[in-house]
C-alpha cells in the first residue's frame, strides 16, 4: 500500500479548519503551511471556504478579513503570491473580505519588498 503522502489533509478538511480557525487549527495550517507539498491542498481548502463563504445566506465579512490577515501574516513567501491570486479570482463581497484582510497583513509587501 503505498499512500500519496501529500493527499493526506483533503480539502474539506483545510476548509473546516479554516472556518473555525481556534488555537488547534491555527497550529495545524501553520504545519500545513511548512510543507511546500501541502501548498495544493491548502489553496483546494482556502478556494472552498471561500466558495462556501460565497455562497452562504449571511455574509461574515469581519472573519473573512480577519482569516487574510492571519494568512498573510502566517504564510510563508513563496504562497504569498498565489493567496493574492485566490483573493483576486472573484468580484464577491467574500473574496473581497478576504482580500482586504489579506492586504492590511502587509504579507506580499514583506515577501516581495518594493525595489
Amino acid at each position: 500500500m503505498s499512500a500519496d503522502p501529500t493527499a493526506f489533509p483533503n480539502r474539506e478538511t483545510v476548509a473546516d479548519k479554516l472556518g473555525a480557525l481556534g488555537e488547534a487549527d491555527k497550529a495545524y495550517l501553520g504545519l500545513l503551511m511548512e510543507n511546500a507539498q501541502q501548498d495544493e491542498n491548502l489553496l483546494e481548502g482556502l478556494d472552498l471556504y471561500l466558495n462556501r463563504a460565497a455562497a452562504a445566506r449571511f455574509l461574515n465579512a469581519l472573519k473573512l478579513e480577519k482569516l487574510g490577515e492571519w494568512l498573510g501574516s502566517a504564510a510563508p513567501a513563496r504562497l504569498q503570491i498565489r493567496l493574492m491570486e485566490t483573493a483576486r479570482s472573484s468580484r464577491h463581497a467574500a473574496y473581497g473580505a478576504f482580500r482586504t484582510g489579506l492586504t492590511r497583513s502587509g504579507g506580499l509587501d514583506r515577501a516581495y519588498p518594493k525595489a
